[in-house]
């Protein structure tokens, strides 16, 4: 009964995407939706966690998986267990997802049982495409079978600092030639469409010049930043694979002199990717409790710039000491707030409410029998 009548809701809301004015009593669903949260540090499942208890309430449109989450003596049977416990509570269907990009960034490793997963640097080096195929499908097929339906690859940061700490010294970029990164990135974006998995472009406007870490602070690529850095975003954008991007936390003031990172600007996050380039799909952020923001904003200041800048789904990784990490029912109360407040519109909620629900769709997880295909396909890991 919860799945039919989640179902109806998603066919209800979808049949309104024509109209102007939003439906006024699923607002708490369409801000849950634009939140991307952090199940947090436990890795069994135990019903007693906060994560199931925001999931069934409709506070959350998707959840990140660590290497912390799979930390078990069986990791298989548990990542499933996981993953069909976390659908089953959720009302919309979830976007399960994690950075599976190979080389120094997998969560799912070998010692877990998972096959290697080169990097990124090691595909562009090789330079044949049957081999980034190959990983890319291996990547992707995994990551279906398992019910986890977004990955936060392939990185199209272009490698013009090969001594850059988060992108080129970590083998994270295919290249320091666009055109290769381009081609590269094109077929792993499409062995990931081919297997129900999103794939997610990162870190727009690029973050391959910088020359310091936006997990640790503030990053500033004004003098080193180049337009070569957008031309992957704007190429694959063009042949109409792409249908999410994540925001990069990098300062430039020639793109904004208002010296927001680019999470927090419209002229970059708007002007540039929406209006620019024409993306019509989902922007996600990268994770907001990074460095670069958490240390400079505010949360609530943090969120409201985010939102008016153009992201439709905020991530918080809650990837830190238990201390600092943020629920989603807080993120979900902020924008609230910040809605009843006047400052933040219903207009603007539902235009990521829509972007949204429009993937879900295309990717399959509103289909009518997709919790059931889900549960047949995880029963081989029990």
């Amino acid at each position: 009964m919860q799945k039919f009548l989640s179902l109806l809701f998603i066919v209800l809301a979808l049949s309104g995407f024509s109209r102007t004015d939003p439906p006024k009593d699923t607002i708490d669903m369409m801000i849950g939706q634009m939140i991307m949260i952090g199940i947090g540090d436990f890795n069994l499942v135990d019903g007693d966690e906060l994560i199931f208890d925001e999931v069934k309430t409709g506070k959350v449109g998707g959840v990140v998986l660590y290497e912390k989450n799979i930390l078990f003596e069986s990791p298989k049977p548990e990542l499933a267990l996981l993953v069909e416990t976390l659908q089953k509570n959720s009302p919309i269907p979830l976007f399960i997802s994690i950075d599976e990009e190979g080389g120094r960034v997998t969560r799912l490793k070998t010692r877990y049982g998972f096959p290697k997963n080169v990097s990124a640097q090691y595909l562009g080096d090789m330079n044949n495409l049957d081999s980034t195929k190959y990983y890319a499908n291996q990547t992707a097929s995994i990551l279906s079978s398992f019910g986890i339906n977004m990955n936060y690859a392939p990185v199209v940061d272009v490698n013009l600092n090969p001594r850059n700490p988060v992108i080129g010294k970590i083998e994270r970029s295919y290249s320091e030639d666009y055109k290769e990164v381009i081609e590269q990135a094109y077929h792993v974006i499409d062995q990931h469409n081919k297997r129900g998995v999103v794939p997610v472009l990162k870190h727009f406007p690029g973050h391959g010049s910088s020359r310091s870490d936006t997990h640790l602070g503030l990053t500033d690529v004004t003098e080193t930043w180049q337009i070569e850095e957008m031309y992957p975003y704007s190429a694959l954008i063009d042949s109409g694979v792409v249908k999410a991007v994540m925001t990069a936390h990098i300062v430039n003031k020639s793109l904004d002199s208002s010296k927001n990172p680019a999470t927090l600007s419209k002229r970059i996050v708007t002007g540039m990717l929406r209006d620019f380039l024409g993306f019509e799909g989902v922007i996600i952020s990268d994770d907001m409790q990074m460095g670069a923001i958490n240390n400079e904003y505010g949360l609530r200041e943090a969120i409201r710039l985010s939102i008016e800048a153009g992201v439709d789904m905020l991530m918080f990784a809650n990837n830190v000491k238990d201390y600092n990490m943020v629920t989603a029912n807080t993120v979900h109360a902020i924008i609230k707030d910040l809605l009843f407040e006047g400052i933040v519109t219903r207009e603007r909620i539902y235009e990521s409410y829509k972007r949204v629900m429009k993937l879900k769709v295309e990717a399959g997880l509103c289909d009518e029998n997709y919790y059931r295909s889900l549960k047949n396909k995880l029963r081989a890991y029990n």
